[in-house]
């Protein structure tokens, strides 16, 4: 990708996600500015690092980095990191840092999350979800720790590219920009069906660390919380089918297998919990339990991890 063609990008977010592929577009020599609210001070003043099994220790200073999205100019792409929770509030800076026809990126988890953002946008603004395959957490203020993994998947959600040839091209492009950053990155046909895929993974490993105070490692070294993840994640399963998503034969198997193999890691959720963040229920459960059962299909695991985390996320924040 020539200098000529490389788009101004913003990172609505810089939390794990925002801060890690942010950092990396930059070092790319993409033009990226940084949305920060409580971190906006450490990152200002010291920049961002990564230390990363993956990519070695690399570091970002100084940052175009901004506490108030009114401040940014405004960028053709936006990469939205901020976990689920908060879309409804960060709709307006969202607006407030796109140019015109901006294509903005949801790099979140979860089901029915653009839906709920898309009415709060301008209709000029092309909407894509964004599926990152990732070990990362945030350690502290600007410090971001990376074990493995960094794929993204991208597939367009809605906006004023009506045909399905001027919305490929659009994916295609976001996957460019991806790739061109030493980051795998893949258009998807289907934005719904690779929500699903991925929800196989997230519903059982982000509950059950939270209820079971355990990383991956102790959960899939226990007998019985091993077949409760694969019984958990074969409902998912079931729920993509009754909304009309075939999940891959043998694809929970890969899923097992893989995690075996990756370094012990403690999900999303377990963070949030742990430094009393409200957790991503709606988006990981909620929206797809509702999906399921409109289709007439129930997932009584599902339901029940759901609402042994609502309570403990009720009475954690309150």
């Amino acid at each position: 990708m020539s200098d000529l063609k490389r788009p101004r990008i913003g990172i609505i977010g810089t939390g794990a996600i925002g801060g890690f592929y942010g950092l990396l577009l930059a070092r790319a020599g993409f033009d990226v500015h940084f949305l920060l609210r409580s971190e906006y001070a450490a990152v200002a003043e010291r920049g961002l690092q990564l230390n990363s099994v993956v990519h070695g220790a690399l570091s970002l200073a100084p940052v175009q980095a901004y506490p108030s999205a009114t401040q940014m100019p405004p960028c053709d792409w936006l990469l939205v990191g901020a976990k689920t929770t908060s879309n409804e509030a960060l709709a307006p800076a969202i607006s407030q840092a796109a140019a015109s026809g901006a294509k903005v990126v949801l790099l979140q988890n979860g089901l029915m999350v653009e839906e709920r953002l898309r009415p709060l946008l301008p209709d000029s603004l092309h909407l894509l979800g964004g599926l990152c395959f990732i070990c990362v957490h945030r350690a502290a203020p600007g410090v971001i720790e990376h074990q493995s993994l960094g794929a993204v998947n991208l597939g367009y959600h809605s906006g004023p590219a009506i045909d399905q040839a001027a919305r490929q091209t659009i994916v295609e492009e976001g996957a460019a920009l991806f790739r061109a950053a030493g980051i795998d990155s893949t258009a998807v046909a289907n934005l719904q069906q690779a929500r699903w895929q991925k929800l196989v993974w997230n519903v059982p490993y982000n509950g059950l660390s939270v209820l079971l105070n355990a990383g991956t490692t102790a959960l899939m070294a226990q007998a019985d919380s091993r077949a409760l993840i694969r019984a958990i994640m074969q409902e998912v399963v079931q729920g993509a089918a009754a909304c009309g998503h075939q999940v891959p034969e043998g694809y929970v198997g890969q899923l097992l297998a893989a995690t075996d193999r990756t370094p012990d890691y403690l999900p999303s959720m377990y963070h949030d919990y742990v430094q009393r963040r409200p957790l991503e229920l709606q988006a990981i459960y909620a929206a797809p339990l509702q999906a399921a059962a409109q289709a007439g299909c129930e997932l009584p695991r599902i339901q029940a991890l759901y609402l042994a985390l609502r309570f403990l996320d009720e009475r954690n924040l309150s």
